[in-house]
């Protein structure tokens, strides 16, 4: 089954948002934002640009009809600025005009005057001065204070991730219209039909039904457009309310990088304690999350820090305590991992000091500790593992050994170039761990030519999401899938969405999509086993034609139809599909909050440069745990761009914010993302065969976010090869390992802010 969406994306006929035909008197906005991070609005002088030609409207946090509010977890996020600015680029006003260069012309006349205030932009800086989103979380397994004692060895450390940008090839936007009886339509660049919905209509002071929200794909989200797609939504709407006429807004590329959150940055502390036959005893950890300047996601993307905070690993004896930081930057938000990278990049470095120090391969320390089947993990869930079977089996087919081996021969014939390797095994929840969001609805219709068409609340961003759901109709009704349409996302189509996130999209909605089907054929069976006299039991599909016992009859899958239709049965199905069987409990922070996880190891190669400080990344073989694919080559295209995204956010993708709060690498110039000469020169990924069930749609595991996780790999890999060349190397748990940063590491010189920055963590003890 290929990607229904190969041929019009090739051919340039796929519809995003700046594809939909305008329609007439269709006026454009712009977003005035904050020149500076954060200060007391003392005036705000809209009059110049109000008198630029073809402006409409310039609208301020005066103008809302509704409520000035826009968060979502927690209600701490104002659409428009009141008095306060809080990061740079926070939008405080909104021009509307008739062209989008008058709009952005007169956002330039704006003028506004800011009495500066502290900025904050460091996350254990703000958790010491009590700026926390929400009060911190703790998860507990076992004692760890008593279990130091029986500990060989113990270290202790700091690891740091920086943030990244989602750099989706389709910036934020959306187009709002007016409709009959105070209605509005937008399409919206969202992953959260339902979310934007809820914020357009909290700022309008409309009802959700009044508010329709349309989504016929995404060009790319990776998070970014969960929550943040809201703002520029309800901008548009809200001036599409006072103004009846349709407003777009696109945001440009620097607009996009300037104004959005991005992947979190952490701080984190961790303490390990092993015994002699190198068993993790005991882990401590603190993570210090960068929120920026309201909660957006972050409570979430912290909860899943803490889950994730062991890996692939028992230990049994767990603290993991996180604080989620406000600072002054733009709201930080999801990211393919959630913030489950962020857990596991601290568990690995914690195990590589460990190993360095002890003066063993880090492969041991994490092939003696891999989680097995029935061990609990800190939140208290009990593992079905395939950890070990997904180790072994890479072991086995890659010949980890003649990779050593090999690596040895180069390092000990090369003085100026040394080779790297390191295993990175990957164990990653699949559920939305709000409980509630673990719900997907389908509208299916089969008409009466024969001809299906399937609505979810899945958005289609390049995941393959869409192809996945009518492989399950055309299964299920045993159609040549020409015969199946999927619809757009519309909240007036499949209400109260979840998002498109967390790798559950294909399951929710898939298992939704199965259950409708389900529903009308058997109801269409039931008609021809009446007609043909035989039981109901005995009659399946199979290439659109009814069998009886397996054997064709002279039914057609267009005569059953016409047969439902004549008897009058329904041949129309709105299902409801909850994930069942788990629950968390944020009192005890225990539950059973995934329906299951995915497992996998990969071996990563590098070559540094050694006089350049410049690499390229030889291979990642990797073994992973699709369960059963349902489409192997949506899958592993998934699987080979989680790895490259995880490889930029761990070696070239930096961001750089002032001590103002300004972001520094607002382009394409100065913030880098892997292209096809920085990709890995060779991917090789082999399928675990497993018969294990679960509760994925057809037993085909999620591949969404699971993959990024074996880019950490890529940064202990350099670490390693840098090793090779200089033994003596102070490499600080600091990432992206950019190639300035590696070039410093190989000749003994160190970050002179991450320095610091230990200096001062080990001083406070």
């Amino acid at each position: 089954m290929k990607n229904i969406d190969s041929a019009t994306h090739t051919r340039g006929e796929s519809v995003y948002l700046d594809d939909i035909p305008l329609l007439q008197g269709t006026l454009f906005g712009a977003a005035f934002g904050s020149p500076v991070a954060h200060g007391t609005i003392k005036s705000l002088d809209i009059e110049a640009a109000k008198q630029m030609p073809r402006v409409v409207k310039v609208f301020t946090y005066r103008d809302i009809t509704g409520e000035n509010q826009i968060g979502g977890i927690i209600p701490d996020e104002v659409l428009l600025a009141e008095h306060e600015v809080d990061f740079c680029g926070m939008p405080v006003a909104f021009v509307v005009a008739e062209t989008e260069d008058a709009a952005r012309a007169a956002i330039k006349k704006i003028k506004v005057e800011i009495d500066l205030l502290p900025v904050i932009t460091d996350p254990r800086e703000a958790q010491q001065k009590g700026e926390l989103i929400v009060p911190p979380r703790t998860f507990l397994l076992g004692d760890t204070d008593s279990a130091w004692s029986g500990c060989c060895y113990i270290f202790e450390g700091i690891a740091e991730t920086n943030g990244q940008e989602h750099l989706y090839i389709e910036t934020q936007g959306a187009y709002a219209i007016p409709q009959e009886n105070n209605g509005i339509k937008i399409y919206s660049s969202t992953q959260s039909p339902r979310a934007t919905q809820q914020a357009s209509c909290k700022v309008t002071g409309l009802a959700m039904h009044q508010v329709e929200v349309d989504v016929t794909r995404l060009g790319g989200g990776f998070g970014g457009k969960e929550d943040q797609a809201n703002a520029w939504a309800a901008m548009c709407a809200l001036a599409t309310h006072i103004l009846k006429r349709p407003v777009k807004y696109s945001l440009n590329r620097m607009e996009d990088m300037a104004m959005t959150g991005k992947r979190h940055a952490y701080s984190s502390d961790f303490k390990i304690g092993l015994n002699k036959e190198l068993k993790i005893i005991a882990y401590e950890a603190s993570f210090f999350q960068n929120a920026g300047a309201a909660a957006d996601l972050s409570p979430a993307v912290l909860e899943r820090t803490l889950f994730h905070c062991t890996n692939s690993y028992f230990i049994p004896n767990v603290k993991a305590r996180a604080y989620s930081c406000r600072t002054h930057l733009p709201p930080n938000t999801a990211f393919r991992g959630f913030g489950g990278p962020q857990g596991m990049f601290v568990i690995e470095s914690a195990i590589v000091k460990a190993a360095e120090n002890i003066g063993v391969d880090a492969a041991v320390i994490q092939k003696t500790n891999l989680i097995i089947s029935g061990d609990e993990f800190p939140y208290g869930q009990t593992a079905v593992s395939e950890a070990n079977h997904c180790w072994e089996k890479a072991m086995l087919m890659y010949d980890i050994d003649s990779i050593k081996n090999e690596i040895s021969f180069f390092n000990d014939n090369n003085k100026l170039f040394k080779k790297g390797m390191a295993l990175m095994p990957v164990c990653f929840g699949i559920s939305f761990t709000n409980t509630m969001m673990n719900q997907g609805r389908a509208l299916v219709h089969v008409f009466t030519d024969g001809s299906v068409s399937v609505a979810t609340g899945a958005i289609e961003m390049g995941q393959g999401v869409n192809t996945k759901i009518l492989q399950v109709a055309a299964q299920v009704f045993s159609l040549d899938p020409e015969k199946v349409k999927l619809q757009t996302t519309s909240t007036h189509k499949i209400a109260n969405t979840s998002p498109s996130a967390a790798s559950a999209t294909a399951d929710l909605n898939g298992k939704a999509t199965l259950m409708a089907c389900n529903a009308i054929k058997q109801r269409m069976l039931a008609v021809a086993s009446e007609a043909l006299n035989a039981d109901v039991s005995s009659l399946t599909l199979k290439d659109e034609h009814v069998c009886i016992d397996g054997e064709r009859c002279e039914w057609t899958w267009q005569r059953l139809v016409m047969a439902a239709f004549l008897k009058r049965v329904s041949l129309s199905e709105h299902a409801h599909y909850a994930t069942p069987e788990i629950y968390f409990d944020k009192l005890k922070e225990k539950g059973h909050p995934f329906a299951y996880h995915v497992y996998g190891t990969a071996i990563v190669t590098a070559t540094i440069d050694c006089l350049r400080g410049i690499y390229e990344f030889d291979s990642v073989k990797l073994v992973h745990d699709f369960g059963t694919s349902m489409n192997a080559a949506i899958d592993i295209g998934q699987i080979e761009g989680g790895i490259v995204q995880g490889i930029g956010w761990m070696t070239m993708e930096e961001l750089m914010f002032d001590k103002e709060g300004r972001l520094r690498s607002n382009t394409l110039s100065s913030y880098k993302v892997p292209d096809i000469y920085s990709v890995p020169k060779r991917i090789d990924i082999e399928a675990l065969k497993t018969e294990q069930d679960n509760l994925a749609i057809f037993r085909s595991k999620a591949v969404g976010e699971p993959p990024l996780m074996y880019g950490i790999g890529a940064y202990f890999a350099l670490r390693n090869a840098i090793k090779a060349f200089n033994p003596q190397a102070d490499i600080a748990f600091a990432a992206p390992m950019t190639p300035e940063r590696t070039l410093m590491a190989l000749y003994g010189l160190r970050d002179k802010e991450v320095w610091e920055r230990e200096k001062e963590v080990s001083h406070h003890g």
